[in-house]
């Protein structure tokens, strides 16, 4: 029996950045190996089941057996979540690779979790880090337009800001971690104390995600690749919003029940009555002038760091 393959690149976030995208598009090349599950969440020991909040775990990628069953079968398709708790399982990940030069995966909250970083350079000290990172407001922003569209929150944005910072509950949740995902300073810096500077890409999604691919091709050591980048994943611009008979369903934990006992084709006429369509608005200027004030000593702090005029940032 050969040895599992183990990844060499890890695309550490940061959370409504473009990562979901940029996953699919690095799985194009045919020599770039992902992990057919994103959001693993393996290396960052914090991200276990029983840290999640109630109201999180009748998520269908916080399901364990469904995990088990996606890990254990034929794996067609790419899943989207899933917390790995066992090294063995996250070794069956990349079982599937073979000759390809880069193996890789996706954990968005590999940059903001405080054991991540330690936990990769432990188990893998030549892995090479990327992370794209996004003006922090409209980071924040995107994330609670997530958060609206799967019905986890019905508060006004400024609502959900002072909910955060009020907050001192550990758990995951819709509150937390929200605003601490933008504060990239210290995240960054830990990944530059553990790995070689030439080990790491740090990315701007506002340098659009076309560019970012085609210089991580190099990056990874891969050959040039024209992949299709025109599809966009998990896009907060164009989503639906959970109706309360969705946010009831999934209160009670009713959502797996349901999804088992509804025939496939009433399953339409229920998904027009659970979901409409979200009309999304722009950030209110108020807010926007808040959070970037909150951010301001981080984003200059980052600058430094990077050595990068983030002054677009503070606006």
């Amino acid at each position: 029996m050969r040895s599992v393959l183990l990844p060499n690149f890890f695309i550490v976030g940061a959370p409504k950045s473009g990562t979901t995208s940029l996953y699919h598009y690095l799985d194009q090349h045919p020599r770039i190996f992902m992990s057919p599950v994103k959001e693993p969440c393996w290396f960052a020991s914090e991200m276990r089941l029983e840290n999640f909040a109630r109201e999180y775990r009748s998520n269908d990628a916080l399901d364990p057996a469904a995990l088990k069953a996606y890990l254990r079968g034929p794996r067609t398709g790419k899943r989207f979540g899933g917390l790995v708790s066992t090294w063995e399982d996250y070794l069956s990940l990349f079982e599937g690779a073979t000759d390809e030069v880069a193996i890789g995966e996706a954990s968005v909250c590999y940059l903001w979790s405080p054991t991540a970083a330690r936990n990769i350079a432990a188990r893998i000290p030549d892995a090479r880090i990327v992370a794209v990172l996004r003006h922090p407001a409209e980071r924040a922003w995107s994330q609670y337009l997530h958060g609206v569209a799967n019905g986890y929150v019905r508060k006004s944005f400024r609502e959900q800001i002072e909910a955060c910072m009020k907050s001192r509950n550990p758990e995951f949740s819709p509150i937390h971690p929200f605003l601490e995902f933008g504060m990239y300073y210290e995240q960054i810096k830990a990944y530059f104390e553990l790995f070689p500077r030439e080990s790491i890409r740090i990315y701007f999604y506002e340098d659009g995600l076309a560019a970012i691919v085609a210089d991580l091709f190099c990056f990874l050591n891969v050959d040039p690749f024209e992949a299709d980048v025109s599809q966009k994943h998990l896009d907060s611009s164009n989503t639906e919003r959970a109706t309360p008979l969705y946010a009831t369903l999934r209160k009670h934990h009713l959502l797996r029940v349901f999804r088992k006992l509804v025939p496939g084709w009433i399953r339409p006429m229920v998904h027009r009555l659970a979901f409409r369509k979200l009309t999304v608005s722009a950030m209110p200027e108020e807010d926007r002038r808040f959070l970037c004030g909150y951010y301001r000593d981080d984003v200059m702090r980052l600058a430094v760091l990077l050595d990068r005029d983030l002054h677009s940032w503070l606006v």
